[in-house]
């Protein structure tokens, strides 16, 4: 496995054959028993591919394979913002000029809505299809793909009204033992339970079929509350460990026929904190089971800073580098493992400033330099016209007349 560009061997890469999951060593190679089949290749920093080989095909275009590099600069849309001609518009021209390459969309978002036609039972039984935002899941994909755009599916898990209303006895629980609300006054799902797994890894299969490039878990945790929970066994530090780690496993396993890469978001403590932050996150463990870890690195999100700097949100490029750095010299892994969320949003915890083109610039140059495979910018109202977004060269640096599609094709 080599680089298409440069011809170095990929030596953090995947093969997939069947049941088969081997990685390349120092020079690439890597080894699978069998004589035919599809063979899926993945790296993080490039895109996937897959070999189709026959009995006796042993032809150097099938000895070796170049992988194209490729480094995600994404947009967030959430179930609104993919349906609205305005906001996907805005997101989209800023693609087609250059200014990113990619897309997450949430195919189920924040309050547990999926705005797509689904098979599945349980998404039809209860409220999660109040709306229809994508009327044909793969069509979407197919027109995207279309412009060039790398796309992520995001997948908020176990926090779930809908599923909670509908089905009582797979909600977290409170101390009285009624459904346990957060401070949004939503419901969350208990990660123990085997129904509320299937579900979530169901709606990930449909996504991964539909041909997403990449699936993303969001709100893969416990959740955060001073209160005193309870879930449908006792759980602690390491059962919540154990219950993210396992389900992860669960998702990769159940997502192995379409080859798509495996993100999981995280907060942005669990880069320094070596216990599991008290949600069941954990780097060593998480990291065992994804291809790339995606902490949000909002500077609002660190209300106690971080060593040296406790003015978060004057320190932006602090906050992501430093992050990033602590996180991968723990691992030992390499930065592309990493693809950081960044503020595009107004600061909520300090002095309420605006996150405009200079504060998104110093965080993008935090995460380049550090040599993460790409950036993600969160905004909630999917605006990212202030962000001074401009065209980047393969090597992360400014450049001009860099269009990735037909501006007419992308809308």
């Amino acid at each position: 496995m080599v680089d298409s560009v440069t011809g170095a061997p990929i030596s953090d890469g995947t093969a997939i054959l069947g049941n088969q999951q081997v990685a390349t060593d120092t020079s690439g190679r890597f080894h699978l028993d069998g004589a035919a089949g599809s063979v899926f290749l993945r790296a993080p920093g490039y895109r996937a591919a897959t070999v189709e080989v026959t009995p006796g095909n042993t032809t150097p275009e099938i000895a070796t394979q170049r992988l194209d590099p490729f480094t995600p600069r994404a947009l967030y849309l959430t179930v609104y913002g993919i349906g609205s001609n305005v906001l996907r518009g805005a997101a989209l021209n800023l693609i087609r000029d250059g200014g990113a390459n990619a897309l997450v969309i949430d195919v189920k978002g924040d309050r547990g809505l999926v705005p797509y036609p689904s098979g599945i039972a349980l998404v039809n039984a209860g409220g999660a299809r109040q709306l229809t935002t994508i009327p044909d899941l793969p069509t979407l994909v197919r027109t995207l793909h279309a412009c060039g755009i790398y796309l992520i599916a995001r997948i908020v898990t176990f926090k779930d009204q809908p599923l909670a209303t509908l089905r009582p006895d797979l909600a977290v629980r409170d101390a009285s033992g009624g459904v346990f609300h957060d401070r949004e006054g939503l419901s969350w799902t208990d990660p123990l339970r085997p129904e509320v797994r299937r579900y979530n890894i169901a709606i990930a299969v449909e996504a991964a079929a539909a041909g997403f490039d990449e699936i993303q878990f969001d709100y893969l945790r416990f959740p955060d509350s001073p209160q005193r929970l309870r879930f449908s066994e006792a759980v602690g530090p390491d059962e919540r460990v154990a219950a993210i780690s396992s389900f992860l496993g669960e998702a990769r396993q159940a997502l192995r026929p379409w080859n798509v890469y495996l993100a999981a978001d995280i907060f942005g403590y669990v880069c320094w904190n070596s216990d599991d932050s008290g949600i069941g996150q954990r780097l060593d463990t998480v990291v065992q089971n994804v291809d790339y870890l995606s902490p949000m690195l909002y500077p609002s999100g660190f209300q106690f800073g971080i060593p040296g700097f406790r003015d978060p949100v004057s320190h932006p490029y602090e906050i992501v580098y430093r992050s990033l750095e602590t996180a991968r010299a723990r691992l030992g892994v390499s930065p592309k493992r990493f693809r950081p969320w960044l503020q595009a949003f107004r600061d909520y915890a300090f002095d309420r400033r605006a996150f405009g083109a200079v504060e998104v610039k110093a965080q993008i140059s935090a995460a380049m330099d550090f040599g993460s495979d790409g950036w993600m910018l969160w905004n909630p109202g999917n605006k990212y016209d202030g962000a001074g977004l401009v065209a980047l060269g393969r090597d992360g640096e400014e450049a001009h007349g860099a269009s990735t599609s037909d501006p007419q094709s992308c809308h």
